[in-house]
Formats: C-alpha cells, structure tokens, sequence
C-alpha cells in the first residue's frame, strides 16, 4: 500500500511513523508512506496556500490551486483508489471503514486547515470525507495519523498474529471481551479458572458472552447496529 499525504506541517505528521508497528510496517515494505508539503505547490513568492473567504466571515480557506497542482502531479504517476479529505464534518471513522480501507493499493490523504478547504476541492477531487470525532482539531494531521494507524496494522504482515486484527473491538460490532495475563493471582485478585481449562470453545463461548455483556453495558448502541 502506499499513502501520500498533502499537508502544510510535515514536520507535525512523521513522528508517528517513526516508531511502533508503523515503521516495521515501513521498514518491511508493507506500506510505503509520502509527505507533500503544500507550499511547495504554490506560485506565489509567500508560498501562500489560504486567502479569505469570499463573502466575508471569520477564518481563513485553504485556496484550490495548490490542492489541485499537488493532487494532479500525483494522479499523473500512478491511481489512486481514495483521495480522502479530514474534516470535523466528514463520515465518523469506524473500524469497517478502516477494513474497507486497508485493502486498497494507494491512497491520498488532504489535511485541512484553518477554515478548512475552497469547496470546490470537495465537490471535484475528493473521494472520501472521513472524521475522527464530534470535535475540532488544529489541523487534519493528527487525524491522518489515527487513520493511517488503523489501516495499516490491518495489512496482512504488520502485525505478528494474522489473527490479532481479527479479534479486535468493533470488528464484529461488539467491544472485545476481558482479557488477562501472567501472574494467575496477583494480590488476590484471580484470573477466571475457565481459561485454565484447556476447553477452548467453552473459553471461545464464554469470551463471546463477555464481549456481548461489555457492549451492552458500555456501548449499546453498537447492538442497535
């Protein structure tokens, strides 16, 4: 897979992929990942990239002309499958988007900021608007960092079980059941004699018994869905 991400702060967004499961996934070649500088798509010697907004109001609007410049040298190398845009307004990030998501081959991903982009950005070169949550950020970097984190440990060979994925929160609707590790007592405080039983579907069935419980109690409006 290979992401390309359009930003004004580059510098903001690579820390993330520097270390942890991101930079295997790198390292190993599972996904190749590529920062743009906006600015350097500019014509202006201010290296301007937002002008105010026609109409007046407050705040300023990222301009399409080195939008446009920075994603059409893009699309003349290679397709795209996505061109996604972070926006407070966009489609709630969910882990079916990120499943959705991870089986694509290339992927462009615009951080918005100020007031956010000229409109016919929107309506013209994006593909996908995508959010992370009912608030506002700075910036789309931070956002384009979580989602680029969802996807990749998606991509078979990022993560060392195939199967961890699989059994995550969310990925069957349900919060993922309570889980335990050494030692078996610790203070008192016992882990359930079950998965000491060697009855693996009795521990699979009890698992799904939790996982549905944690959700109804936490989060029931994943049942509804």
């Amino acid at each position: 897979m290979r992401i390309d991400i359009i930003t004004v702060l580059p510098e903001l967004l690579k820390s993330p992929f520097e270390a942890s499961i991101l930079k295997r996934a790198i390292e190993a070649g599972l996904v190749d990942i590529h920062f743009h500088n906006l600015r350097d798509y500019t014509t202006d010697k201010y290296k301007s990239i937002d002008d105010t907004q026609f109409g007046g109001g407050a705040g300023m609007v990222m301009m399409v002309e080195p939008i446009d410049k920075c994603i059409s040298a893009l699309k003349a190398k290679r397709h795209y499958d996505e061109v996604i845009y972070m926006t407070p307004d966009g489609e709630t990030l969910n882990q079916g988007i990120a499943n959705q998501l991870s089986l694509k081959e290339n992927i462009i991903i615009l951080c918005g900021h100020y007031k956010g982009v000229d409109q016919r950005v929107r309506d013209h070169f994006i593909t996908k608007e995508i959010s992370i949550g009912d608030y506002v950020l700075s910036g789309g970097e931070l956002g384009a960092a979580v989602l680029c984190d969802a996807v990749i440990r998606l991509i078979p060979g990022v993560l060392g079980n195939e199967t961890s994925a699989l059994t995550d929160s969310f990925q069957d609707n349900l919060l993922a059941p309570p889980i335990y590790t050494k030692p078996r007592d610790y203070k008192g405080m016992k882990v359930p004699e079950l998965l000491f039983s060697g009855n693996f579907p009795k521990i699979e069935k009890w698992r799904e018994e939790q996982a549905y419980k944690r959700t109804k109690e936490r989060r029931p409006d994943l049942l509804d869905e």
